[in-house]
């Protein structure tokens, strides 16, 4: 498929700039202009080249992320080049893809990637390596990974409509041996969890202060971790997991978003602050067998921030279902894992749902016309 013309592009931009956006509050309305978006959306497991083959629905998806001045995922799954080492797993949960789909990523609409979570490492240190120079000759901003731990844990740099924007990424849970970053070492950015399963205070220490420093050179932080620690229950958010959200905001964080448990968690405001606390998946190209995961996993949603004078004025919730059942019987693993934006009663049931698992965090949701806005 190719991609989007540009005049195509350019309404769309033009049409989210020239409309003015509301602010909605418990009592009071207010109209504002945001000055940036940032879209974030689920982690993109991909293994085949969308764009090359497309499918009813990819437009609308591919339209929605561009809505964005910069949209930012999860990579899940190692770009492999001729400078990849061996296969570190096998089996189904082996995650590869090539430059093609990486290409497509970006074609996508996607700026900026997190590379920090537990398939970095399928193809060894020098996969590390490999994926994050290929994403970079994309052009694309990348953070999580690196050479070494001080590459690792550094922010990403770039900018959107003239502002200034930072990601600081990292990963907790199922990083095998070999896989974290060290003082000479490629790997992982990564937060070890003590013994009582809290965040070692050395990993700690070193992600708090990346986001203090890049707030210092930044409009907006945004924060990302690869959640693997779900314990017995991968749809609970974990205590610490919503403390250390917090504590990024404290250091300079002006949103937070995970992944890991492939499905979606709830979402919680504080200090002005989205914290999304599992954004599901985008793209799923799983080769598990159908009914290996429960039905959630194939929900996930866009999020548009919308911001002014670097304060949150907006953010919208577009919902997106994926295939779990292949588009084409006969290609089961290269047709299903897409996304497509939901309507009807789909739309509906899953932004009652992300607005039920964030109601404990006392979040509040409008649903209408198929999306929904977080009251502020």
């Amino acid at each position: 498929m190719p991609p989007p013309c540009d005049h195509t592009r350019r309404a769309l931009i033009a049409a989210i700039a020239s409309g003015p956006l509301v602010l909605y509050a418990h009592e009071t309305t207010k109209t504002l202009t945001p000055e940036l978006v940032i879209t974030l959306t689920g982690q993109a497991l991909i293994a085949h080249d969308l764009c090359a083959v497309g499918y009813p629905g990819f437009d609308q998806v591919v339209a929605e992320i561009r809505r964005g001045d910069i949209a930012m995922t999860d990579l899940e799954t190692a770009i492999v080049t001729p400078a990849s080492g061996a296969a570190t797993r096998e089996g189904v949960f082996l995650h590869a893809a090539g430059v093609p789909e990486l290409a497509c990523v970006k074609q996508m609409g996607f700026g900026a990637l997190a590379l920090a979570n537990n398939h970095a490492f399928d193809f060894g240190r020098e996969g590390v390596l490999a994926t994050l120079d290929e994403v970079r000759k994309q052009g694309l901003a990348a953070a999580g990974t690196g050479k070494n731990l001080a590459e690792a844990a550094r922010a990403a740099h770039f900018e959107a409509n003239g502002q200034r924007i930072a990601l600081v990424a990292m990963a907790t849970g199922k990083i095998r041996e070999g896989g974290a970053a060290e003082d000479a070492l490629p790997g992982v950015n990564e937060l070890r969890l003590t013994s009582l399963g809290e965040p070692d205070a050395a990993d700690l220490d070193r992600i708090l202060q990346s986001i203090r420093l890049a707030s210092t050179r930044s409009d907006y932080v945004v924060a990302y971790l690869h959640n693997h620690d779900w314990r017995e229950d991968k749809s609970v958010t974990q205590e610490w997991t919503r403390r250390f959200a917090k504590s990024t905001v404290n250091a300079g964080a002006s949103a937070f978003f995970a992944h890991g448990a492939p499905l979606m968690h709830g979402v919680e405001l504080y200090r002005g602050a989205p914290l999304f606390y599992g954004l599901g998946s985008l793209i799923f190209h799983s080769r598990t067998a159908p009914g290996f995961y429960r039905h959630e996993v194939w929900q996930s949603a866009i999020v548009h921030l919308s911001y002014h004078d670097r304060k949150i004025v907006r953010i919208e919730l577009i919902p997106v279902a994926l295939n779990e059942i292949g588009d084409d019987p006969g290609q089961q693993d290269q047709t299903r894992g897409r996304p497509r934006i939901a309507g009807g009663r789909e739309a509906q049931a899953i932004l009652e749902r992300l607005q039920q698992i964030s109601a404990p965090f006392g979040t509040k949701f409008k649903i209408h016309d198929g999306h929904a806005t977080i009251l502020l």
